[in-house]
Parts: C-alpha cells; sequence; structure tokens
C-alpha cells in the first residue's frame, strides 16, 4: 500500500496494490474508486484532502508480525 499527498491539487491517493487500474468511479465530490479489470479496488483518491480531513498527519496501523518475517527462498 502506499499513500501519497498531492499539495498542488489538496489530493490523497491511497494505492492498495500495484495493479493498474482501468477504469474509476467518482462515489461523490471528494470521493473516487480506481478498479483493475476484474472489478476489485486497487486504489482510492481523497479530493480536497485538507478541507475533509481534520488531521494534518496520517497515522498507520499496520500489523508488525507480518512485515518481519524473512522471505522464503
Amino acid at each position: 500500500m502506499k499513500i501519497r499527498y498531492f499539495p498542488e491539487t489538496d489530493t490523497l491517493h491511497i494505492a492498495l496494490t500495484d495493479r493498474d487500474s482501468s477504469c474509476s468511479e467518482a462515489i461523490n465530490d471528494n470521493l473516487i474508486v480506481d478498479f483493475d479489470d476484474q472489478g476489485k479496488p486497487v486504489g482510492l483518491t481523497l479530493e480536497h484532502y485538507s478541507q475533509i480531513s481534520d488531521n494534518r498527519s496520517i497515522e498507520t496501523l499496520l500489523p508488525v508480525a507480518p512485515l518481519l518475517q524473512p522471505a522464503l527462498s
């Protein structure tokens, strides 16, 4: 997962996977969901992020254990 903020457009994009988006659906004026060619969500775009967020920081809460497992040989 990758989270990027673009200050010039006040947009926050969350890439859920590395798969390419084949279409997007605007849920409302602030939220766009990107889908792959199988209809699975691959990304979220939040427009006007500073206007809809109460917080200037982004906190991530990811499980630590899976991240620390050794790679399979």
